[in-house]
C-alpha cells in the first residue's frame, strides 16, 4: 500500500511537469502550491492569548466524547450492563461493542430533552448571531448542570464531600455549586447507583449458582464446574422474566427527568 501511494505521487509530480502550458498568452505557468508553516514570537499579549485559547479549544474538542460520557446517563447504563454480563457468567456474548451501543442509544433516549434544550437555547441563537461564544457556553452548560443535580438531589453527600474538600461554604442552591465540583460528584453518584443496581441483579443468579453447586456436591460430582450447569438455568430465568425489557425499563425509570 505504501509503495502504491509513493508511485502515485511520483506519477502525479511528473505529470504536472510534463503537462503542456495552457493557451493563455502573457500568463505565468503555476507549479505545485507550496505551504509554509512557521513559528514566530508573539507580537503582543493578545496574540499569545489567542494562541492559548486555540490550544484550549483543541484540547476540549479532543476530550469532548469523554466529557459527554461523564456528564450524561451513560455511566450508569454501561456499568449495569457489565454487571448483567458478569452475573450471567457470559464471556463473549453479547459482545462489548453491542452492549456499549445499546448503552449509547439508551443515553440518547434519556438525554434527548437535555440536548434539545441545549440546541434551542444556545446553539441556535449563537448560529443566528444573537449571543456571543461565552454566553453560548453558559447556556449550554445549564441543562447539563440541572440534569446532574437532579440525580443527586435526594442524596447530596457527594456534593457535600467535594465542597468540603475545597473548603467552600455550604451552597444555598444549585447556582452556588461550581461545575468542577458538580461533575466529579455526579460521577461518584452514578457509580454508586450502578453498583446498587448491580447487587440486586446478582442476587438471584448467585442463588442459582449456590443451589447448583450444592446439588453437584451432594451427588459427588465435585470435578464438574458449577458454572457449566448453572449457565443454562440463569439464561432461561433471564429470558422468562424478559430480562432486557425489565432492565431497560428500570434503568430509565431510575433517572429523574
Amino acid at each position: 500500500m505504501k509503495r502504491f501511494v509513493f508511485v502515485f505521487l511520483l506519477i502525479f509530480l511528473f505529470s504536472v511537469d510534463l503537462l503542456p502550458a495552457e493557451e493563455t498568452s502573457g500568463t505565468e505557468e503555476h507549479g505545485i502550491p507550496f505551504i509554509d508553516i512557521s513559528v514566530r514570537d508573539g507580537g503582543s499579549n493578545q496574540e499569545v492569548a489567542s494562541s492559548v485559547k486555540l490550544l484550549l479549544l483543541i484540547g476540549i474538542i479532543a476530550l469532548a466524547p469523554s466529557i459527554l460520557l461523564l456528564t450524561t446517563s451513560f455511566i450508569r447504563i454501561a456499568v449495569v450492563f457489565d454487571f448483567i454480563k458478569r452475573s450471567l457468567s457470559l464471556q463473549a456474548v453479547p459482545p462489548n461493542q453491542v452492549l456499549m451501543g445499546i448503552a449509547l442509544f439508551l443515553t440518547l433516549f434519556i438525554m434527548w430533552p437535555v440536548f434539545e434544550n441545549i440546541y434551542n437555547d444556545s446553539f441556535k441563537p449563537y448560529s443566528a448571531g444573537e449571543i456571543s461564544g461565552s454566553e453560548m457556553f453558559s447556556r449550554a452548560e445549564q441543562p447539563l448542570r440541572i440534569f446532574m443535580y437532579e440525580q443527586m438531589k435526594s442524596h447530596p453527600e457527594n456534593i457535600r464531600l467535594f465542597m468540603s474538600l475545597r473548603g467552600l461554604p455550604k451552597p444555598a442552591n444549585l447556582s452556588e455549586v461550581p461545575t468542577y465540583v458538580l461533575i466529579p460528584a455526579f460521577v461518584l453518584n452514578e457509580l454508586t447507583v450502578a453498583f446498587k443496581i448491580g447487587i440486586l441483579i446478582f442476587i438471584p443468579f448467585i442463588i442459582i449458582d449456590m443451589v447448583v453447586a450444592s446439588v453437584l456436591m451432594s451427588m459427588g460430582m465435585i470435578m464438574v464446574p458449577p458454572v457449566m450447569i448453572s449457565l443454562p438455568f440463569k439464561i432461561m430465568l433471564f429470558v422468562l422474566v424478559d430480562g432486557w425489557n425489565l432492565i431497560a425499563g428500570q434503568i430509565i425509570n431510575s433517572f429523574v427527568m
